[in-house]
């Protein structure tokens, strides 16, 4: 194996995790990619002496970084907002992403109680999360808990459960399907009892 395959296998790679960056759906897995991708690319660019591609490359990483520092921030940007389980958005939001919640949440009952409490997350104006729960004092039993597939990095459901014990809820609860849920529930901390999940606040 010689030194210029090497050198060449660098470029490579940077290459190709650019490119890998922009088919992901996930904004905070795309920016973190990119900038692995960037900076190797700026390392093969300087290699073989490619000063506007290195600084163009080098440039592409502190614009990620910065977009990355700010989405670590998330959660002074995120806005939670109260609504009802019958308002004409919140039946749009279901009706619009029924397909992706049911791949979730099989066999998902959309015909939630009217007493239900509906959260709308929103980031910077746009709704990425919609969370509806039964509340029994300062219990609440999760019925959805459902973001975006661009704002599943977990940075809805710190904020979400943040809002929620300042609500004074203390103890929330999940009985649904966990196939494709379960690495979310785990990373809230939520602990898996015979039957449900349960999550102190």
């Amino acid at each position: 194996m010689t030194k210029e395959f090497i050198i060449e296998m660098i470029g490579y790679l940077g290459s190709l995790l650019v490119l890998v960056s922009f088919v992901m759906t996930s904004v905070f897995k795309l920016r973190i990619v990119n900038s692995i991708g960037s900076f190797i690319f700026m390392v093969y660019a300087l290699i073989i002496r490619s000063y506007p591609t290195a600084i163009m490359n080098f440039c592409l990483v502190l614009i990620n970084l910065r977009f990355l520092w700010k989405m670590s921030r998330s959660e002074k940007e995120f806005e939670l907002i109260h609504a009802d389980v019958n308002e004409s958005y919140v039946q749009y939001f279901l009706n619009r992403y029924h397909d992706d919640i049911e791949s979730f949440f099989p066999n998902q009952d959309f015909a939630f109680p009217n007493d239900a409490k509906v959260y709308v997350v929103s980031h910077e104006g746009r709704p990425v999360g919609l969370t509806i729960g039964k509340q029994n004092g300062s219990e609440m039993e999760l019925l959805l808990d459902y973001s975006i597939e661009a704002y599943r990095d977990f940075s809805i459901g710190a904020y979400l459960f943040d809002q929620l014990k300042k609500e004074g809820i203390r103890k929330v609860t999940y009985a649904g399907p966990d196939e494709k849920h379960q690495a979310y529930l785990q990373k809230m901390g939520f602990v898996k009892r015979t039957d449900h999940y349960e999550k102190e606040l």
